[in-house]
Formats: C-alpha cells, structure tokens, sequence
C-alpha cells in the first residue's frame, strides 16, 4: 500500500466515527451514575463494578485483538468490535439489575478491545510520517467534539427517559460507522504467520489478573489474598509471555519494540497520563452533581471548556511538534496539565465553578499539545506490519495507567474523605458523598450534608497532588527518553 492513500482523509471521518461509540459512552456513563444509585438500585460497589468490568475485559483482551487484526484484517477487527459493542450497548438499554449491567458493559469492553485498536492501526496504514501527527490531532479533536455532544444528550436523555436511554446513543453510531468501514476503509494485515496461542492466552490472563488485582486493591485492601493472588497470577503470566515472545518465532509482541525509545518513552508517559487523569475525572463529576448539586445536563455541560480547549490545543500541539520536537511538544504538554491539577488542588468548598473550570482549561491546554505527540510518536515507531498490536500496546498501557489511577486515586479519595469527617459520623454516610446526602436527605440533617460535601472537596484536593506528581514525572521521562525520529530510523526497522 502507498504512503499516503488517495481516500485517507475519507477514512479518517471515517475513523472516527466509528470511536464516538467509546467517547459517547464513557462520558455518558460518568453522568448517569447518580441515576444508576436512584433507579437501578446500585451501590458504591456495584458502580465500581459497573467502570471496572468494562476496563477488566478491555485491558485483557487487547493485544490480542491488535494481533488478530494485524493477522486476519483490521477493518474486519474494526467492524466486529463495533458489531459487539453496538449489540452490548442495545442488550444494556433492557437490564433490569446492577448485575445484568455489569456482565453487559464487559461485552462492551470486549467490543472496544478490538474497535479501539482497529482505529489507530488503519491510521497508522494510510498516513505516513508526515502527515501523520496531523491527522492523530484531527482524530483528537473530532472525538472530543463527540465528548462534548454526548454528556448534553445523556443529561437531555436521563432528565426525559430512563437511565438505561443513554446506551441507545451508541447504537445509530455503530451502525453508521460499520456501513461507512465496509464502503470506504480499504483491508490491510500483516503477513501471515503462525498464530501464537501460548501468546495470546499469557497476555490475556496476565492483563487480566492484574488489573483485577489493581480494582480489588480498594475494596479488599493491598495485603488481601484477593488483591495478592492477582497480582502473583500477573506476574507469573507476564514473565511467562515475556520469556515465550522472546524465543517463538512468530511472536504476537515483539518485545524488540520497547528498545526503541521513542516507542518506550511514549508508552510510559502514557502511562503517568492515565494515571494522573482516571481517578480525578471521575471525583469531578460526583464534585459537579453531589456537591454543586448540578442536574445531569448541567453536569455534562460543565466540561466544555476543557473539551473546547483541548481542541482548539491539539493545533496547537502539531505546530510545536513540527518546529520544536515531540520531546518538547509532549514535556511541556505534560506539565500544563501538571498546572492543572495545581489548581484543582488550590479548590476550597466556597470556590464553587469557577476556580474548577480554570483548573480544566489548563488541563485541556496541555493535553491538547501533548496527545498528538505522545500518540504519534508510539505509532511512528511500529513497522507498518505490526501497527495493531503496536496500537493495541498504546491502548493497553493508557488502561493500564487508567485502572491503577481509579484503584489507587479512589483509595486516597475515600480515605481523604472520611478523614475529613468528625468521627461521630458513622455508618453509610462515612462511606462516601453520595450516600451521605442520601443519609441527610432521609433524615433533615442539613449540617450533615454540608459535612460530607466539605469533607469532599477536601479530599479532591488531596486527591489532585497526586495528579499533579504525575504530570511532572510523566515530562521528565518524555524530555529524558524521547529522541528525534531520524534517529530511531535504524531500531525501527530492524524490530
């Protein structure tokens, strides 16, 4: 296949009209969660369940959907995930219990596993170095123009219908988006090989074993068996697939990528990213609804300056890209969202919006400059024969950072909180903000609530410190590992 492809724009409308699926439904299940306490019965852990069932099987699964495509076809990769994840999302509408979704949003992360991946390996196929950067940016910020859309429909939806008519959003999308793949996106693998079995089942138990371990952290504790014997069944199996892929001839993952340091660099910035992000994310919406007392509409329109700033930064990003390096385009990015996170530690309970909708723009600033360069440079690094596992790696380690961001961050969060109370709070309302009100609401207790309500924002600026750590190691291993393109030709090629 040619460089640069006749239809390559095309396809990348395309692209990314297949991804809104993802982008629409995680913004949209961030805004429904209060919804899923009230009308679906769901408690703190079944709402945990609900995020990490999706993250469980999506983590698991992905480099070995990235093989199979870059095998068997990445638009036929692309087209199964978003056949999955489109049926998941319309067998979500009819759950009548916590459990029933939660089994429900793991076929979601089943469908995801191959879609996601499918996106950025098609991209990486038809866009050459030159272009390619600008078309991640393009990629970038047309999804998050879809995230900005999907919480005003979801709040616009939960405040007409029922919880479960926020998933018929994702449904018209992914069939849009399978017809538009079938019509438009040319087929594109790599050679064939031998499948790697022994590969493919390592990586999926380890993956999956140590994000399990990572989510039952919180809930079990560090030192639980749970949590211990996920994370020795991890290792076990990640050692094993190290040492398989290292002697099979036909490995799913070359681990030869990881010499180049751009591809290394890339990957554990992302990394630091997710981690920093995940956890205070979601601590932000339950801030917007529980103690702004924001309705869902007004919820998912208060990330609009983020989302907008991070759009109109992704240009932004290109151009320091090109005349400055990604070193300095992902550093610097990394460290405005540093920045961020700063302000968002400075929130006090009488700041209210403001002070939190500076905090998003700065981070919206800085991942607007630092996203094409960190997802450019892992992609420039692969060989185009291996462009889905390599994009499935990507993918992998934002979950991975994602996962411990949400295990970890909402450790410190809930411990941060109920440090916060005066001890003579007990029960339910110690557990978390949401309860408590619940707690307040039942009984007139108006000082109660004002408690919880401080007692989280409190925690939330505890939380943000670590962001803020975050942020700054992220640029420095970027500055430090990450080398202009030229020099990495040789490592490239020979992977």
């Amino acid at each position: 296949m040619p460089d640069r492809h006749p239809r390559r724009w095309l396809i990348l409308g395309v692209l990314c009209l297949s991804l809104l699926v993802v982008v629409v439904d995680n913004m949209v299940l961030n805004i429904a969660i209060p919804s899923l306490i009230t009308d679906l019965g769901a408690s703190s852990a079944d709402i945990q369940w609900i995020i990490d069932a999706y993250v469980l099987v999506f983590a698991g699964l992905l480099l070995t959907a990235g093989s199979l495509s870059d095998r068997h076809g990445r638009r036929l990769g692309l087209v199964f995930g978003l056949i999955v994840f489109g049926g998941a999302s319309a067998l979500a509408t009819i759950c009548e219990t916590p459990g029933q979704l939660i089994a429900v949003r793991g076929l979601m992360g089943a469908g995801a596993a191959f879609l996601m991946p499918g996106t950025l390996s098609i991209l990486t196929t038809v866009f050459d170095d030159s272009e390619r950067k600008k078309a991640i940016a393009i990629w970038s910020s047309v999804l998050m123009l879809g995230a900005l859309g999907a919480p005003t429909l979801g709040g616009l939806f939960l405040e007409h219908f029922w919880w479960g008519s926020v998933f018929l959003l994702n449904i018209p999308i992914a069939i849009l988006g399978i017809v538009a793949a079938l019509l438009i996106i040319p087929e594109s693998r790599g050679p064939a090989t031998r499948p790697d079995l022994i590969g493919a089942v390592t990586s999926m138990l380890g993956m999956t074993a140590l994000v399990w371990g990572i989510i039952s952290a919180p809930e079990h504790g560090w030192t639980s068996g749970q949590t211990l014997g996920g994370f020795t069944v991890a290792a076990v199996s990640l050692a094993v697939f190290g040492l398989w892929e290292r002697h099979t001839d036909t490995p799913m993952l070359p681990l030869g990528l990881f010499r180049n340091r751009n591809f290394a660099g890339a990957s554990f910035s992302i990394v630091l990213l997710g981690f920093s992000t995940g956890g205070v994310v979601l601590a932000i919406t339950q801030y917007l609804q529980f103690v702004l007392g924001y309705e869902p509409l007004k919820a998912g329109t208060a990330f609009i300056p983020m989302l907008v700033t991070a759009m109109a930064f992704n240009g932004v990003g290109v151009v320091v890209d090109k005349r400055f390096g990604a070193r300095v385009a992902l550093s610097s990015g990394l460290l405005l969202m540093a920045a961020g996170f700063g302000v968002l530690a400075s929130l006090s309970p009488e700041d209210g919006y403001l002070k939190l909708a500076v905090a998003l723009v700065v981070m919206g600033m800085g991942s607007g400059i630092a996203a094409p360069a960190a997802v450019g440079t892992l992609l420039g690094a692969l060989p185009p024969e291996r462009a889905g596992v390599g994009s499935a790696v990507n993918d992998t380690v934002q979950q991975v950072g994602t996962a411990l961001s949400v295990a970890v961050l909402g450790a410190v969060l809930t411990a941060a909180y109920r440090s916060g109370l005066p001890e003579g709070v007990t029960g339910p309302a110690r557990e978390s903000v949401g309860d408590a009100l619940v707690v307040a609401a039942a009984t007139g207790d108006g000082s109660l609530a004002r408690l919880a309500q401080n007692a989280f924002v409190d925690a939330i600026s505890v939380t943000a410190l670590v962001g803020v750590a975050g942020g700054i190691i992220a640029s420095i291993v970027a500055a430090s590992m990450l080398r202009p393109a030229e020099s990495n030709v040789s490592t490239k090629v020979g992977v």
